[in-house]
């Protein structure tokens, strides 16, 4: 019985009710849900149990349909433009290092989220030799080695939390939005709260869909997984440069052992390439990177 229930909460994720938070709470950690899998064995090891032994195929199918094409090294190499998204968190301590870890990262378009009046001006000072272009809105930025345009806050809140501008790469322009969506609360009273989160999401689904130009970017701090379905509104019209072509699930947070993927890069009508994480710095969030073929 265990191991049918396990199946079926994993088949039918998209299912389960949003009450109290509780669909996004499964689909934030649904990767592990697999760890079940050897539970079970062992279980049925310990019983000696060939009927429970079968069983535990069942969820192990259920994980495979869902994220066996996600640990395979989908990685090669080439690509036009590199992008790295990065929250690099109000509390770092050490925003000097982390921007020049960022510098070094072989970025053309760099977004950085969590930025504050105290750091913002570190982070101008330490990139501006790499990125000659930068714009910065409410704790949002964006830096690139090639010219922006067209660079305009999104208030996807009440207060902005995004940035959109036209990069003029030499294969022509590219849409880059960087955004924070709210942040998810846990609380006895609403359980795991995704409202703001969400509607933040909606908002910048709407602004994605009338973008006009073919070639769009979306990265940033999305506090939620590719797998939550209230998110997808603003992911089903993308595809993520991890699934499509990294190695493994690149969870990002916390940084000291990451559980989920939350910081993400989407594209539409451009190729990923390559999608990988790079190394800690004074944040708890990872910079996630990728190559894409404009």
């Amino acid at each position: 019985m265990s191991a049918l229930c396990g199946a079926l909460l994993m088949a039918l994720h998209a299912q389960v009710p949003n009450g109290f938070g509780l669909g996004s709470l499964l689909e934030t950690f649904l990767p592990w849900a697999g760890l079940c899998v050897p539970v079970l064995l062992a279980v049925a090891v310990v019983r000696r149990s060939r009927v429970a032994a079968v069983a535990v195929v069942a969820p192990a199918v259920a994980w495979v349909s869902l994220f066996g094409g996600v640990v395979v090294d989908k990685t090669s190499a080439g690509g036009d433009l590199v992008v790295v998204t990065h929250n690099v968190g109000e509390a770092n301590r050490e925003p000097g290092r982390t921007a020049r870890a960022l510098a070094r990262s072989g970025a053309h378009v760099l977004a950085l989220e969590e930025l504050s009046s105290k750091t913002t001006p570190v982070y101008e000072r330490e990139l501006a030799a790499n990125f000659p272009y930068h714009s910065v809105h409410q704790g949002v930025g964006l830096w690139s080695t090639y010219p922006m345009r067209e660079v305009e806050p999104v208030p996807i809140m009440p207060w902005t939390r995004a940035v959109r501008a036209t990069v003029h790469t030499p294969r022509g322009p590219v849409a880059v939005y960087a955004a924070h969506l709210a942040s998810v609360r846990v609380s006895p009273a609403a359980g795991f709260a995704t409202a703001r989160r969400n509607e933040a999401g909606r908002n910048l689904a709407e602004v994605v869909r009338a973008e006009r130009l073919p070639r769009v970017v979306v990265v940033g701090d999305f506090n939620g997984t590719g797998e939550d379905t209230a998110l997808r509104p603003l992911t089903s019209q993308l595809r993520s440069a991890q699934g499509e072509a990294g190695a493994g699930f690149g969870f990002t947070w916390p940084a000291s052992f990451p559980l989920v993927r939350i910081d993400q890069i989407l594209v539409r009508g451009v190729s990923p390439v390559s999608s990988w994480s790079l190394p800690a710095t004074g944040s708890d969030h990872l910079p996630v990177a990728a190559s894409l073929r404009l």
